[in-house]
C-alpha cells in the first residue's frame, strides 16, 4: 500500500469501521477514489490491501457479491483472516497487550516489537503499527519490524479498536477470501466483470536499508505487471505517484500503458506541518478501461 501522509481538508470524511492505521491508508480519499468505481461489480479485487480502506468502502458503498484481499506480508494477511472471521477473540487479544502497556516498563514497546519479529503474532503487529511513529510501519532488509515507539500517545484505545474490528467484520464476513501472495498471484483469476483497486508501493519506498513495506517492488516490474492486465482489459484504478508541494513522488506511468491519470487533492501534507510550512499534497489516479460505468454521474473524466 502507498501514499504520503495528509490531512484532508474539507472533504466529507463517513464513518467507517478501520481496524489497521497505516500511513499512506486512502481513508481520507476513498470518497474521491469512489466516484470512479463502477456499480456493477461481481468480484472485488485489492491486492495490495494494507489497511484495505478501499475495499471497506467499497463493502459499504457497493453491492460486491464477492471480495478478494491480497497482502504479501504473512502477518498482516493473517490479521485481516482473524479481524473478519475472529473479531471477538482479536479485539480481546489486543485489549490485553495495550493495557499491559500502562504498567510494563519503558521498553515495553521493543519487548512486544522484538516478540514479533521472532514470533510473527498478528495482534503483536497490529499493536506495532497503532503505537509505532505516526502509524508508519518500517521494516529491515531481513523483513523485520524496525520503526520506533511514539511517545505522544498510546495507540488506538481498545474500546475504539473494537468497535472498527467488530464493523470491519460485518462488512467483510461471508464474502471475503484473503490471499497471501503477490499481487498478481492474487489477481490470476481476475475477468473483466471483476474490478481491481491498486495501491502499490510508491516509487523508493519498498527499497533500502529502511523501507516502508516487507516486500519490495521494483518499478519496472509494476509497469509490466499492469501491462498484463491491461492486456487482459480488466477494470482497474491505480493509485501512484505524486507530489507535495514542488516535490514529486516518482515519475509518471509510461503513455504505452494508456491510461488515463487523474489528479486528487490530498490536503495539507502533515510531515511539513510538524515543521511549520504549509504545503498541498496531490495524489495520481490511473485508470483502465475509460468505458466502464462510473460510479457517480458528477465526476467527469478530465
Amino acid at each position: 500500500m502507498g501514499g504520503f501522509e495528509a490531512d484532508t481538508l474539507g472533504a466529507r470524511l463517513v464513518t467507517r469501521p478501520h481496524p489497521i492505521p497505516y500511513q499512506g491508508s486512502k481513508r481520507r480519499l476513498a470518497e474521491q477514489i469512489g466516484c470512479y468505481i463502477p456499480q456493477q461489480i461481481e468480484t472485488w479485487y485489492e491486492p495490495f490491501a494494507g489497511s484495505a480502506a478501499m475495499t471497506i468502502w467499497a463493502a459499504q458503498n457497493r453491492h460486491l457479491r464477492r471480495i478478494v484481499i491480497g497482502e504479501s506480508l504473512d502477518a498482516l494477511a493473517e490479521l485481516w483472516r482473524q479481524i473478519i472471521q475472529a473479531p471477538e477473540a482479536t479485539a480481546e487479544q489486543y485489549r490485553s497487550i495495550w493495557v499491559l502497556q500502562n504498567t510494563a516498563k519503558a521498553d515495553y514497546f521493543n519487548i512486544v516489537r522484538e516478540r514479533f519479529n521472532r514470533f510473527r503474532d498478528p495482534v503483536d503487529l497490529l499493536y506495532l503499527m497503532c503505537r509505532c511513529v505516526k502509524n508508519a510501519v518500517r521494516f529491515n532488509l531481513r523483513g523485520e519490524f524496525t520503526q520506533s515507539a511514539d511517545h505522544r500517545r498510546l495507540g488506538m484505545h481498545p474500546e475504539k479498536m473494537q468497535k472498527a474490528i467488530l464493523g470491519a467484520s460485518v462488512l467483510l464476513r461471508g464474502c471475503t477470501e484473503i490471499r497471501c501472495a503477490d499481487w498478481l498471484d492474487t489477481l490470476v483469476s481476475a475477468k473483466p466483470a471483476d474490478f481491481v483497486y491498486l495501491d502499490p508501493p510508491y516509487s523508493g519506498t519498498s527499497e533500502g536499508r529502511d523501507r516502508r513495506y516487507a516486500a519490495s517492488l521494483l518499478r519496472v516490474d509494476l509497469v509490466s505487471g499492469l501491462a498484463e492486465l491491461t492486456a487482459r482489459n480488466l477494470r482497474f484504478v491505480l493509485s501512484y505517484d505524486g507530489s507535495t508541494g514542488g516535490r514529486h513522488y516518482g515519475e509518471a506511468l509510461p503513455d504505452a500503458l494508456r491510461l488515463h491519470r487523474i489528479s486528487l487533492p490530498a490536503g495539507r501534507s502533515s510531515q511539513a506541518t510538524l515543521h511549520g510550512r504549509s504545503v498541498e499534497t496531490i495524489e495520481s489516479l490511473y485508470l483502465h478501461r475509460l468505458d466502464f460505468e462510473r460510479g457517480t454521474s458528477d465526476s467527469p473524466l478530465v
